[in-house]
């Protein structure tokens, strides 16, 4: 954790995926903000539904917990569009938006014949163009992306700030020196452990008047009363942690490389069930905190050592009723510790 954090105690967060009609997410939303979490990200993939129609109704819902993507990537949607549009959260939610964006999932855009170039420097200038929007500039920008004269018919009261999902060592150091906050894509300690070395690189060249900066473990969690039902809900998230892991990752944790290879092979051919059931012991010990309350209590606490807070991403459990309990229980557990 950095001196830099932008909070005394830990940020609670949560991830809610519009796989679920936009009204379920408002509940699960409400219910989040009920047993205290302080910020909810509606996950964006194009198979599921619209993540800002969902932090709308999310927004109806609630009266204080922070609301944004988490995250939208600058390749489907133009940056113009995606600052509009976070800024209409914003608008609706008065003043509680938060704008995650990240270079997307390669795979994933693939499908979509979106190539995935210059990720870098593609997120950087998003957010950087997205300020200067809601800050009411009309903006003429050629680079990763062209926008000639754009500027928003709204203005957010506030600043929004801007949390960028990263793994990589570039991304990383990036988000430290420009952003308000990373959303690191991990949930073991040693991961977090490397990523903080990273983001003090990047906090040392980080200007002083760009303000406070909060790393966050943006991590796979399953939480459920039986551990092993919690650890069997963590296959599906591990599976595609797994397939989209580079080397060194998978190196780190000593992951079975055939076993590996296996998980990828059967996603790429579209075989969820073969894929789901490739995945060991190991790799979800390496890339999801998964079992009861307490086991995931105390793999919060070893992350917190890290991170300024943590945000319980998919699949939160067996039951996302239960497991939105059971998280801020072990939250608070992990806290007080």
């Amino acid at each position: 954790m950095s001196d830099d954090s932008a909070s005394d105690g830990p940020t609670w967060g949560i991830e809610l995926t519009p796989e679920h009609h936009p009204d379920r997410v408002a509940d699960l939303a409400a219910r989040a903000e009920d047993v205290g979490f302080d910020v909810a990200f509606a996950s964006s993939h194009y198979f599921n539904r619209d993540p800002f129609v969902a932090l709308s109704r999310m927004a109806a819902e609630t009266d204080s917990i922070r609301l944004g993507p988490g995250v939208v990537n600058p390749y489907e949607s133009h940056p113009v569009k995606l600052a509009a549009q976070a800024a209409t959260i914003d608008e609706v939610s008065d003043g509680r938006g938060v704008f995650g964006v990240g270079a997307g999932d390669r795979s994933s855009l693939a499908n979509l014949g979106i190539d995935h170039d210059k990720p870098l420097r593609r997120v950087l200038e998003t957010f950087k163009l997205a300020q200067d929007l809601w800050d009411g500039e009309t903006v003429t920008h050629d680079g990763t992306f062209t926008a000639k004269d754009a500027s928003l018919n709204l203005e957010p009261d506030g600043e929004i700030p801007v949390y960028v999902g990263a793994q990589g060592p570039h991304m990383l150091r990036m988000s430290a020196k420009h952003a308000d906050g990373t959303l690191i894509n991990a949930a073991h300690p040693r991961d977090l452990e490397w990523a903080a070395g990273q983001l003090e690189q990047g906090l040392a060249d980080r200007p002083d008047s760009y303000g406070p900066f909060e790393a966050l473990a943006f991590a796979s969690v399953s939480v459920a009363a039986d551990e092993d039902e919690a650890r069997e809900a963590a296959r599906p998230p591990v599976a595609f942690i797994v397939g989209g892991a580079a080397e060194p990752v998978l190196e780190r944790h000593d992951i079975d490389r055939e076993a590996a290879s296996a998980v990828s092979e059967a996603l790429e051919r579209g075989d969820l069930t073969d894929a789901f059931g490739h995945v060991t012991p190991a790799m979800i010990d390496a890339f999801c905190i998964a079992g009861t309350t307490e086991t995931v209590a105390e793999r919060f606490e070893a992350a917190l050592e890290h991170v300024d807070g943590i945000v319980v991403g998919s699949p939160l459990g067996p039951d996302l009723e239960d497991a939105i309990e059971r998280a801020s229980e072990a939250l608070e557990l992990a806290d007080s510790a």
